[in-house]
């Protein structure tokens, strides 16, 4: 399943992306799981917890896919 997330201004941090989503209960379980390399970004492993991340990127967090568009287009 595939979640639409619209990223108010030029990005969102990976970390505020799985707790908006609600994938993620709190910032210290987004971090976590981060670290723990279980996220992916754009197919490939990501650690860094507050990366940036712009409009039509994809973020993949167990069986869930986020897609990152810009607000305007949600």
């Amino acid at each position: 399943m595939s979640i639409v997330l619209p990223v108010r201004g030029d990005y969102i941090q990976l970390d505020q992306a799985l707790k908006a989503t609600g994938l993620c209960s709190s910032g210290g379980v987004a971090h976590l799981e981060i670290e723990s390399g279980k996220v992916r970004v754009d197919g490939h492993p990501e650690t860094r917890k507050r990366a940036k991340l712009r409009p039509g990127q994809r973020i993949s967090y167990g069986d869930e896919v986020i897609d990152l568009v810009a607000e305007s287009q949600s």
